[in-house]
C-alpha cells in the first residue's frame, strides 16, 4: 500500500513510521509547504519522497491530512476533487465538525474518513515524530455512516496497525469532549505560563526552583500557536462553555482562601480527588 502524509511534522510523521515498521504500506510520498520537513523526513525514514500534491495523491491508496485544522477543513475539498474511488483520505485533526461540514456535500465525500488519533506532544517537526506514540492510545472515528464500508475498514486497519483503541462518536460529540479533556488543559497551561512570566521576572529564579510539577503543569504552553489558534478558532463556542465553568471552579478557591474557609477548601480538593478513580 502506498502512504502519502500531508504535513510530515508530530502527528504525520510518527503515523507514517509506524504503519511503515509494521508493514502496512510500503511506500511513503510527502507533501509540506517546508522543504526542510521534508528533507529531514526523507533523512529520518519517514518518507520515501517529496512531491508535489497532485503526484501525491495520483499513486497513493491511503491520503493523511496532519495539518492544522483551518487548513484541513481548506484543502479537504480539494483532495477529495482529485482521488479516485480506490482511494481512502482521512484527517487527524483535534476538531471534527468544521472539517466535516466542508465536504458534506462533496461527490467524494464517502472516501473521507474523519479520524482523531488522541495524542499528542508540545513538540513539532519531523524530528519529534516517535513510531510508537500511539500505542493504547484512543483513536476517534466520526461519522463512520457518511464513509464507504471500504474507506472505514482502511481506517480501522490503520488505526490497528497503529496500536490504537478504536472509538466512535458523531463529530458535534467529539467536539464537545475534547474541549473538556483536551483544550481546556491547553489553554490553563498557556494562562498559567503567561501568569509566572507576568509575576516571576527573575528568570533564573524560575529555572531554579520549577519542580517536575510545574513543568508538566505547564508543558503544554510550549505548543505552537500555529496549531492551537486554529483549533481553538474551529470549536469556540465549546471551548467558551467549557472556560466559563473552569473560570467558576477557580472563584470557588480563591473564595475558600478570601474567606479562611479550608473546610470548603479541602472539600473542593477532595472532589478533584475523584479524578483518581477515572484515570487510574
Amino acid at each position: 500500500m502506498k502512504l502519502t502524509i500531508i504535513g510530515v511534522g508530530l502527528i504525520g510523521g510518527s503515523i507514517a513510521l509506524k504503519l511503515r515498521e509494521n508493514h502496512f504500506v510500503d511506500y511513503v510520498y510527502g507533501v509540506d509547504q517546508s522543504e526542510q520537513h521534508l528533507a529531514e523526513a526523507a533523512a529520518l525514514g519517514i518518507i520515501d519522497e517529496g512531491a508535489s500534491l497532485e503526484h501525491a495523491l495520483k499513486n497513493a491508496d491511503l491520503i493523511v491530512l496532519a495539518i492544522p485544522v483551518d487548513s484541513a477543513r481548506k484543502l479537504l475539498p480539494k483532495v477529495l476533487d482529485l482521488v479516485q474511488e480506490h482511494q481512502t483520505v482521512m484527517d487527524v485533526g483535534s476538531t471534527k465538525t468544521g472539517i466535516v461540514q466542508s465536504v458534506q456535500n462533496h461527490n467524494n465525500r464517502s472516501r473521507f474518513v474523519a479520524f482523531h488519533p488522541m495524542w499528542g506532544t508540545e513538540n513539532s517537526g519531523p524530528k519529534s515524530a516517535i513510531a510508537d506514540s500511539f500505542t493504547g492510545k484512543a483513536g476517534v472515528i466520526c461519522d463512520r455512516e457518511h464513509s464507504a464500508p471500504d474507506a472505514l475498514k482502511i481506517v480501522q486497519k490503520a488505526a490497528e496497525q497503529l496500536e490504537m483503541n478504536l472509538l466512535y462518536m458523531d463529530s458535534d460529540s467529539h467536539d464537545v469532549h475534547t474541549a473538556y479533556i483536551s483544550h481546556i488543559s491547553h489553554i490553563t497551561s498557556y494562562a498559567l505560563a503567561n501568569t509566572v512570566l507576568e509575576k516571576e521576572r527573575e528568570e533564573d529564579t524560575i529555572f531554579q526552583l520549577a519542580s517536575s510539577g510545574f513543568s508538566s503543569t505547564v508543558r503544554l504552553a510550549k505548543s505552537h500557536p500555529e496549531m492551537w489558534v486554529p483549533i481553538f478558532r474551529q470549536n469556540k463556542e465549546n471551548v467558551l462553555d467549557v472556560l466559563n465553568e473552569h473560570i467558576t471552579q477557580l472563584r470557588k478557591f480563591k473564595s475558600a482562601l478570601e474567606k479562611d474557609n479550608y473546610d470548603y477548601l479541602e472539600e473542593l480538593i477532595r472532589n478533584a480527588n475523584k479524578i483518581r478513580g477515572l484515570l487510574g
